[in-house]
C-alpha cells in the first residue's frame, strides 16, 4: 500500500551554518573525483590492471563519502542549499560517469548503462514534476539500489580473478531489477500525488 506524499527533503528549511562544513567538503571531494574518474577510465591503456585498481579504489572511496556526508549532516543538522542541490548531482555523476566508463573499456554491456542512465534521468524529472506538490523521500528501496549499483560498479572495475566474474555479473542484474522496480514505485507514487492535488 502506498504511503501519502510528504514534502521533498528540497523544500526543507537549512540549518543556520555555514557551507563550508565537513558534508560539503565530501561532497565537493566528490565532485571533483568524477572527472579524475572519467580520465582514467578513457585515457589510453585504461583497461590495465593497474589503472583499473586505481580507478576501481577512487571510485570505492568517492562512494563511501556519500554515506558519510550524509550521515554527519543530518545527526550534526549541517542541511546547506549546496548539499541538497549537489549531493545527488554528484552521485548521479560519479555512477554515470563509472558505467559510460566500463561500457566504453568493453567491461560492461552498454544497455546495462541506458537502463540505469535512463532511470536516474527519468526519476530526476518526475521528482521535478510534482515537487511542489510533495513527494516520497528517497526509499529504502531507492538507497538499497543505489548501494547495489556501487557494489556492482566495483566489482567490474577492479581486475578480480575470473572466478568473480558470475558474482559481479548477478549483483548486475539485481542492481538493474531494483533500478527498474524503485522507477515503478516512483511513478505509481507520483500519480497518486498528483490526483491528490487535484
Amino acid at each position: 500500500m502506498l504511503k501519502p506524499a510528504v514534502p521533498d527533503r528540497v523544500a526543507d528549511p537549512i540549518s543556520a551554518v555555514s557551507s563550508f562544513n565537513v558534508p560539503n567538503l565530501l561532497t565537493t571531494v566528490r565532485i571533483v573525483v568524477v572527472p579524475i574518474l572519467a580520465w582514467l577510465l578513457f585515457k589510453e591503456n585504461a583497461e590495465t590492471d593497474t589503472n583499473r585498481i586505481i580507478a576501481g579504489t577512487i571510485f570505492i572511496v568517492a562512494a563511501l563519502t556519500d554515506i558519510a556526508d550524509g550521515t554527519i549532516a543530518r545527526r550534526w543538522n549541517l542541511i546547506t542549499n549546496f548539499g541538497k542541490i549537489f549531493d545527488p548531482i554528484a552521485d548521479k555523476a560519479l555512477i554515470g560517469v563509472a558505467l559510460i566508463g566500463l561500457s566504453y573499456l568493453n567491461l560492461l554491456d552498454w544497455w546495462f548503462t541506458w537502463v540505469i542512465l535512463a532511470r536516474e534521468l527519468f526519476v530526476t524529472f518526475l521528482r521535478f514534476w510534482v515537487i511542489n506538490k510533495g513527494v516520497i523521500p528517497a526509499s529504502r528501496g531507492g538507497k538499497l539500489k543505489t548501494i547495489t549499483q556501487i557494489v556492482a560498479i566495483s566489482f567490474y572495475l577492479l581486475p578480480l580473478p575470473e572466478s568473480f566474474s558470475i558474482v559481479g555479473e548477478i549483483i548486475m542484474y539485481t542492481a538493474v531489477i531494483l533500478t527498474l522496480a524503485t522507477a515503478v514505485d516512483y511513478i505509481m507514487k507520483a500519480i497518486m500525488t498528483d490526483r491528490e492535488e487535484q
